[in-house]
């Protein structure tokens, strides 16, 4: 999706600009300290908002314009992400235990 927006909105080039590249470098250390990595869903879904609010806010630009665009040119990546986006959130768990660290205010 960042390809896809950055080719259309910034150099146009083969490769990521800079800062898209830095968007992408954040957004895979959040997913690596995800807590619900397991039964992640979909961002728009997701329970705890991990991104700082200005790249929070630079992610959905890009999924804004590249969301259209992706049925397109990666037709099953987007249905896989649309079928991402009907699943049941299974949060918060019953058990206070099992709750990830930054949800039960530690």
């Amino acid at each position: 999706m960042l390809l896809i927006y950055c080719r259309a909105n910034h150099d146009g080039g083969r490769d990521l600009c800079a800062d898209c590249q830095e968007l992408l470098g954040y957004a895979y250390v959040k997913l690596d300290k995800c807590p619900l990595m397991t039964d992640k869903p979909t961002c728009a879904k997701c329970p705890i908002h991990c991104y700082e609010k200005t790249r929070r806010n630079r992610m959905r630009a890009v999924m804004r314009y590249s969301g259209p665009r992706m049925l397109a040119r990666h037709p099953w990546l987007a249905i896989r992400h649309m079928t991402d986006g009907l699943r049941r959130v299974r949060y918060p768990p019953k058990n206070a235990a099992e709750r990830p660290p930054e949800a039960r205010g530690n």
